[in-house]
């Protein structure tokens, strides 16, 4: 990040937190023009390469219409790349949600506020994977 780019991020920010699987993604929300993104200190470009991952990120801003209005700071920590996409796209909308609460029925009906719990289930013992039993054998 550069000294510019820290200098548009001080200020008074809105907050949303976002989880997802194992990961976790604290999102700050900046007024102000430009549409900047920094991830973890990154442009958000560098940090999500593939271009389905920085669209799940973008989603909550698309559909409400302010994807310049805001300079967002995210820090990420755990998990892979598309639980961390989806968890930074859980705070986005939380933090819009604080903002504008008209959005909530947009949100709602996509499914971006509620956090997604699934995770996966651990391995049992005696068990090859989580529920699969070895191969049985009459003789």
């Amino acid at each position: 990040m550069t000294e510019t780019e820290a200098t548009k991020l001080k200020g008074k920010f809105t907050s949303g937190l976002g989880r997802r699987k194992t990961s976790i993604a604290r999102v700050r929300l900046y007024k102000g023009d430009g549409g900047l993104m920094t991830i973890n200190g990154k442009d958000a470009n560098k940090y999500f390469t593939e271009e389905e991952l920085f669209s799940i990120i973008s989603q909550p801003l698309k559909l409400a219409g302010l994807i310049k209005n805001f300079n967002i700071s995210i820090n990420i920590s755990g998990g892979g790349k598309k639980g961390q996409a989806e968890a930074v796209r859980h705070g986005i909308a939380r933090a819009l949600l604080t903002i504008n609460p008209d959005l909530r029925a947009l949100f709602k009906v996509k499914g971006w506020i509620m956090r997604d719990a699934r995770k996966k289930e651990r391995k049992k013992p005696g068990l090859k994977k989580a529920r699969r039993a070895p191969q049985w054998a009459k003789r």
